[in-house]
């Protein structure tokens, strides 16, 4: 089978496609045909190793797992024989930021870990994005404790992880302030935000509102900026460490004091994530938003643009038509 592998880490060029050997799924595990899947800031991290930490999990000096790709969708070809959950022909989705493999012609993973039946209103291109930004937007929500009513702002709303956190934080109703770049006004109201900031012509930092929770879903503001715009208990959480890892200092500290604190929540996922994500999907109450498509082909070129920081949403990878 084809598949993109890296041997070492570094820049997009690393990435390269190869022929394979496919999968054999374990007596627990399914076997996948995998139609898409996506070029993220996960992928890229592990990828790069930017943030030496990230080697703890991908391996310390070599990648342990060659085939990147967290998120899939695809269709069921094979089962083990242990497999209840799942049978042949079964149309499915999911993420795997452990062992991951998206970003190949097929993957194995176990029944029991994030994955589930594709929600029945999508196609696996517009499946495939469900649960990347998404889950990292739950994960920080709900560590929040944000109730219905109370005010989010949310700035970098356009990204994967920044336009899931405004429909999510919508659905538990909550009151969305969002902040985001001119172009993209009009789609970041299209997901519900109550209040829309163009950063480009406003400075966000100068609203009369006071937030419950304030969530930077593309790590460029810090919490001094931010803790003017924070009620009393109020919550700020980033997605990137801060400057001189300062968000992991506030994080620890923060919480023993009263008053405002900074959170910074580490990201699970798992199988009941993944169907809460399909069901909202199935009622119209969220639906990732797709930037671009590439082909397993033009991966460097995705990895490229996703680096850049400019794309809305999601980059989708398009492994079988």
């Amino acid at each position: 089978m084809q598949a993109v592998v890296y041997t070492k880490y570094g820049p997009p060029e690393v990435a390269k496609l190869m022929e394979v050997s496919k999968p054999i799924p374990k007596d627990n595990e399914v076997l996948m045909k995998v139609f898409a899947s996506t070029v993220n800031r996960t992928d890229s991290g592990f990828r790069s190793a930017d943030y030496f930490i990230s080697r703890f999990w991908s391996g310390l000096l070599r990648p342990k797992y060659p085939i990147l790709g967290c998120e899939f969708a695809g269709v069921i070809e094979d089962v083990g024989k242990e497999v209840k959950k799942f049978k042949k022909g079964d149309k499915v989705f999911g993420y795997n930021d452990k062992t991951c493999g998206g970003h190949g012609e097929y993957l194995t993973i176990s029944e029991d870990d994030a994955i589930t039946t594709l929600p029945n209103n999508l196609t696996f291109y517009e499946a495939a994005p469900i649960t990347e930004g998404a889950h990292y937007a739950l994960n920080n929500i709900k560590a929040s404790k944000i109730k219905s009513g109370q005010h989010a702002l949310v700035y970098g709303a356009t990204g994967a992880i920044g336009s899931a956190a405004v429909q999510l934080l919508k659905h538990l109703g909550a009151i969305v302030t969002a902040v985001c770049n001119t172009k993209n006004v009009a789609l970041v109201k299209s997901l519900g935000a109550d209040t829309v900031i163009d950063y480009q012509t406003q400075d966000f930092t100068q609203t009369d509102t006071k937030f419950q929770f304030i969530f930077d879903a593309v790590g460029k503001s810090s919490f001094g900026q931010c803790k003017p715009l924070l009620t009393e208990k109020g919550v700020y959480i980033s997605t990137e460490l801060g400057k001189h890892a300062e968000n992991i200092f506030y994080a620890l500290t923060t919480p023993i004091l009263e008053g405002k604190k900074v959170l910074f929540p580490i990201p699970t996922i798992n199988k009941d994530d993944v169907i809460f994500l399909k069901e909202l999907v199935e009622k119209g109450a969220y639906k990732p938003v797709i930037d671009s498509y590439y082909k397993l082909d033009q991966i460097v070129t995705a990895y490229r643009y996703v680096e850049t920081g400019q794309k809305t949403g999601n980059v989708v990878l398009k492994i079988a038509e």
